[in-house]
């Protein structure tokens, strides 16, 4: 019966922010425009740093496969980022239900308030997914047309990337935003992190153009780990072709370190697993803060349902 109401109230959610047009166009439009200005003003930049380190190995690459190596970059900062940043904007359906008083209407009917909490989080799940696979649609469409290289085990770990980084935007939504409950500091909160977040996680710029304490503080936020399990899967298959058409494993190292296919920490390349331990061990210590949360709120609710 529980469950029954959860699914009730995870479609009641889902159909709320997609009801509400100007909120999802916002989710939709957000990446969309970031992928498009990466494309149209930074391609160049990135296509001419890609020919100036193969020309250090007196290497020459095919115009389409810099072109898809550039475009795979672009866009794993593009997945990396907007999957924490949709999960803050689709998130306002819990904060839009504190405003108007219809999250009082729902706590009065026979749900569980940690059904009404879960309810929230599988939906700001689901939708941050959605909208994160039609852009990695878009991007696919775009690698393909400039130079796809990337291999289908890649494809199907791209997807995997995607679900962890979306577990980590909507764990960091939930937990930042129940404390939010007025239209003013989610619209705060929303410009503050699509603001900053790809600048601090290393998304926006390598890090190796930061400075080595910049670099050093970049590598202790999770979110870096994020976007460097991304950058392994979309610009693995453009360096393995690259390296088949006979670049030196120099030259390889030297891509993947200057656009964070190797991420360091200090002196020490970090292991792909180790990523995926950090970020995934970042989602476990967010989910018990959210559990506390949920908690400590739902005794409240008691304790005055009962007073």
């Amino acid at each position: 019966m529980e469950l029954k109401k959860l699914w009730a109230l995870v479609r009641r959610n889902m159909k709320c922010y997609f009801k509400d047009k100007f909120l999802f166009l916002v989710s939709l439009i957000t990446p969309m425009i970031l992928l498009v200005l990466f494309i149209t003003f930074l391609r160049s930049v990135y296509l001419d740093s890609f020919r100036d380190i193969l020309a250090k190995f007196g290497f020459t690459a095919p115009d389409k496969l810099l072109d898809g190596l550039a475009g795979s970059w672009l866009l794993s900062s593009v997945v990396s980022v907007c999957a924490v940043t949709v999960a803050i904007c689709s998130n306002a359906v819990m904060i839009q239900d504190k405003i108007e008083g219809s999250i009082n209407d729902l706590r009065t009917s026979p749900v569980r308030d940690t059904t009404l909490s879960v309810s929230y989080f599988i939906a700001n799940f689901l939708v941050t997914l959605i909208v994160m696979l039609a852009v990695i649609a878009v991007g696919f469409v775009y690698l393909a047309a400039v130079g796809w290289y990337i291999p289908f085990e890649d494809v199907l770990m791209i997807l995997l990337d995607t679900l962890c980084c979306v577990l980590f935007g909507t764990l960091l939504a939930g937990v930042i935003e129940s404390f939010i409950s007025t239209q003013g500091a989610i619209s705060a909160v929303s410009t503050l992190v699509s603001s900053l977040y790809g600048f601090i996680c290393g998304a926006y710029m390598p890090l190796s153009q930061f400075a080595n304490g910049v670099k050093d503080f970049i590598c202790v936020l999770p979110g870096t780990y994020s976007v460097g399990i991304m950058r392994k899967h979309f610009m693995g298959g453009y360096v393995d072709k690259l390296a088949e058409l006979g670049l030196p494993a120099e030259g390889q190292k030297a891509i993947l370190d200057g656009f964070d296919g190797n991420i360091y920490v200090g002196s020490v390349q970090m292991p792909l697993w180790s990523m995926y331990v950090i970020l995934l061990g970042t989602c476990a210590l967010l989910l018990v803060a959210y559990i506390t949360i949920v908690v400590v709120r739902n005794r409240k609710h008691t304790a005055k349902r009962a007073a």
